[in-house]
């Protein structure tokens, strides 16, 4: 055989083995970039509540852009602590994420003591979709005559048995509110707590509590039906999903301002170009005219924030949290 021939077949072996190592090595790049079979969107409370429906609404639109399949689960209980520790201990490969309420991410790591994660070393955040807000509502519970938060404190004062709050769980924003308001004021209200909004709203309506503090799409369906009496919203200005209603600045608490926001959390774990990919799907769902207008039926705005934004808005909000939970004096028992 001669030269020639020999040095050509080594070169086409030569080519052969380079070939097949570039495909092997490229192999899991393009597999990186499919999409994960199943993704998993954990929410901390039940069925039905906000955070639920906000989550179902996006899941949808995750669907094919994400994931081949995208399944909502409520993984309720302890305020969304179980859900959140259950996010905390998945695999961190971008197929478990948790969408949450600002709350238990910015106010719990200063309300719990004995908080089993920490929402800046074990989670990452992938984005911010809706802003919102607060809204205190009473219930057949109370007179017909209390139509302000001035008359449910007078109301309250005058029957101190009955004086309770309800709320989406202890040590969360809406908790707060009640706190607040009972310290402000000088009277006791006896916060009761619910594992969601939900759960709350039906004690509300059914006369088991006088009044209940909920995101506001969690009341906006009940309060145009009449069953429920808003008193006041948390926001800095009156929303125009309720126009007529009253900010808790404007009823007289110029402290409660608290214009909640939700989003999407995972692993701190999870590859960058994961957080980046699921970060655009979200995007790209939050920029749909059908999303945007289900999020105004339920009081939200669609309003995305990328991670670096997210991280410095939680960061922010964890500050801020500090010492309005320190001038509450609420600690809770439990962890």
């Amino acid at each position: 055989m001669s030269n020639h021939h020999y040095s050509r077949r080594k070169f086409l072996a030569a080519s052969a083995a380079g070939l097949a190592s570039a495909a092997s090595g490229f192999a899991p790049i393009v597999l990186a970039q499919d999409n994960i079979r199943t993704a998993r969107v954990v929410v901390g409370f039940p069925a039905g509540g906000g955070t639920d429906v906000l989550a179902r609404l996006i899941a949808e639109r995750l669907r094919g852009r994400y994931a081949d399949a995208v399944i909502v689960e409520n993984r309720a209980g302890a305020g969304a602590r179980i859900g959140i520790d259950y996010v905390n201990k998945a695999d961190a490969d971008g197929s478990v994420m948790l969408f949450t309420p600002d709350f238990p991410m910015t106010v719990y790591p200063h309300s719990f003591k004995n908080l089993r994660y920490n929402p800046l070393r074990d989670f990452t955040p992938v984005a911010r979709c809706a802003k919102s807000m607060l809204v205190m509502s009473g219930g057949p519970m109370l007179p017909d005559s209390v139509r302000t938060v001035a008359d449910f404190v007078r109301w309250a004062k005058a029957n101190p048995k009955q004086s309770l709050a309800g709320d989406t769980g202890a040590g969360g924003t809406p908790h707060f509110v009640g706190v607040m308001v009972s310290r402000a004021a000088g009277f006791e209200l006896t916060p009761v707590h619910y594992k969601g909004g939900a759960p709350a709203l039906q004690a509300l309506m059914g006369g088991q509590i006088p009044v209940s503090v909920n995101p506001i799409g969690e009341i906006l369906p009940h309060a145009k039906s009449g069953k429920i009496r808003v008193l006041a919203t948390t926001s800095a200005q009156r929303t125009r999903f309720l126009p007529d209603t009253p900010t808790m600045a404007e009823s007289g608490y110029k402290d409660i301002v608290i214009e909640g926001w939700l989003g999407f959390f995972v692993s701190s774990k999870t590859p960058k170009a994961t957080v980046a990919k699921l970060s655009n799907a979200v995007r790209e769902a939050l920029e749909s005219e059908e999303i945007n207008a289900r999020f105004k039926k339920f009081g939200n705005v669609a309003a995305y924030l990328n991670p670096a934004d997210t991280l410095a808005l939680l960061k922010a909000d964890i500050e801020r949290w500090g010492p309005i939970v320190k001038a509450s004096g609420f600690s809770a028992e439990d962890s």
